[in-house]
């Protein structure tokens, strides 16, 4: 193929890339960026082509992949511009969250230790109950009950019930 005949095919198709590129992006601007990226990229890749015949399904698969790899790259980029971001004031709890927060911390403190044990590996360090059960060397039943009775005294002692005490005293 000529370099005219090139030449004609790629001026023949420019308007139905655009028009592609215009339905995809839905901004004239970013539409032409788009078809001269495509038609940059398929010109700097010309050997790369594998048939004489599909110029057209081939710059159509080229402009299709640059947007969808644009849309992720600037996916990525507004996920860390979001994460950067730092409001113009600050953003502090309230009082009444730092008075639940405390108070459950406190009644925290207050569970017996195999209690506490099994709520931070639950629900601090995220293990399931099969770790959990694995790493402690007890079946996994057992660790559901405790930790069901774990959290049911821990509800307790948030709401500002003291729990009984796990044995009774004898006189």
């Amino acid at each position: 193929m000529s370099s005219f005949d090139l030449d004609d095919q790629l001026r023949e198709l420019i308007p139905r890339l655009r028009r592609f590129a215009l339905w995809l992006t839905r901004d004239v601007h970013a539409a032409d960026d788009l078809v001269q990226s495509t038609l940059e990229r398929a010109l700097s890749h010309w050997a790369s082509r594998r048939e004489e015949d599909a110029l057209r399904s081939w710059l159509f698969t080229i402009l299709y992949r640059r947007f969808l790899d644009s849309q992720r790259s600037a996916k990525r980029y507004a996920w860390l511009l979001g994460r950067l971001h730092e409001p113009g004031e600050p953003h502090w709890p309230s009082a009444e969250d730092v008075a639940v927060v405390r108070g459950t911390l406190e009644a925290f403190g207050h569970l017996p230790e195999p209690q506490r044990t099994l709520l931070l590996l639950v629900a601090v360090e995220g293990y399931s109950y099969q770790e959990v059960s694995d790493l402690l060397g007890i079946p996994i039943g057992t660790v559901m009950s405790r930790l069901s009775r774990a959290r049911a005294a821990l509800r307790q002692l948030d709401n500002g019930k003291r729990a009984a005490p796990l044995l009774r005293v004898m006189k």
